[in-house]
């Protein structure tokens, strides 16, 4: 008998098939080696979309996660992991949130597997949502809590975990990493000289000035505390770092900051230390820091108003 209100509905196969592909989440379902039984409208859509898949038939989910893992996609090896967990009955479901950039967009998707038993075969659901619009809200707030308040620039905290990635990133491609840490020569006679404000708004100038030279996705410009400052130069050689902390100099010169009581020069000048690492797993990113410290030490040593360099070697 049915509730008043309500119809018929014909609960076949193809009826869960329509609410499936009507669904915005891509779902698909496999077997116990990774095989593809099914997937539905929203998945073949994204496949079609990003890597020109038409045929999901004879295609292996698990294959193709070890395939992007192989190419160097650390979370590929991370789903892989996942499903195998839940496929071998080790946990009850795996959960995942990782990019998925395109070309054109920023994209982030969760990943969720979970199992059922159908006609005496194991399967396993996976689903992938698009969560772009909350991630992108929680990158704006964790971008805030990046940024340095007067400079506007990335605080001490980002540029800690970009160095890091950055290292990481690297070393994995053989990639030399330059780091340069830039100190404002006698900073504290100008503050006395002209005041807290004018010392503020002369540390803005600087930082505007050197993010203009930190314009790649692999190179960053950070207030390092104080009136330090450091620009990490990604698949950056020595001399090629060299090259662009010169410019960077003579660009400072010729903003003509006052600092009248200096004994370098009528004008701001900053001393700058810069080292190169080709990273590997017998270093780490704070021998770097170390050693582009040491070069600021000898610009300091020597004069001020100049630029120290040098290849940190790793010793066998």
């Amino acid at each position: 008998m049915l509730l008043q209100g309500c119809y018929s509905v014909d609960y076949s196969s193809q009826f869960f098939k329509s609410v499936l592909d009507s669904m915005s989440e891509e779902v698909s379902v496999i077997d116990q080696f990774g095989n593809f039984l099914y997937v539905n409208h929203a998945w073949r859509c994204f496949s079609q979309g990003n890597d020109g898949a038409s045929s999901w038939a004879d295609a292996n989910y698990l294959t193709a996660c070890e395939r992007a893992s192989a190419n160097g996609d650390d979370l590929a090896a991370v789903a892989a992991q996942g499903i195998r967990s839940v496929i071998n009955d080790q946990q009850d479901e795996f959960y995942l949130e990782y990019p998925c950039h395109s070309s054109a967009e920023q994209r982030w998707f969760m990943m969720r597997v979970t199992a059922f038993a159908h006609g005496g075969q194991h399967c396993f659901v996976i689903t992938h949502k698009n969560i772009t619009e909350r991630k992108l809200a929680e990158e704006a707030v964790l971008e805030l809590s990046r940024i340095d308040g007067l400079t506007d620039i990335a605080n001490r905290r980002c540029f800690d975990e970009f160095l890091e990635s950055e290292y990481r990133r690297c070393a994995r491609l053989s990639m030399p990493l330059s780091l340069a840490i830039i100190d404002l020569d006698h900073f504290k006679l100008l503050n006395d000289t002209y005041g807290h404000q004018a010392g503020d708004e002369c540390l803005s100038k600087i930082a505007k000035l050197l993010k203009g030279f930190a314009k790649r996705p692999c190179d960053l410009c950070a207030r390092y505390g104080g009136e330090e400052f450091v620009i990490v130069l990604g698949n950056t050689s020595l001399i090629q770092a060299e090259a662009i902390m010169t410019r960077m100099l003579e660009a400072i010169r010729a903003l003509s900051i006052p600092n009248a009581h200096s004994p370098v020069e009528d004008f701001l000048t900053v001393s700058v230390g810069l080292s190169t690492i080709y990273p590997s797993k017998d270093s780490n990113e704070h021998q770097l820091i170390e050693a582009a410290d040491t070069q600021l030490y000898v610009a300091k040593n020597g004069g001020r108003n100049q630029l120290a360099s040098a290849q940190y070697l790793i010793m066998d």
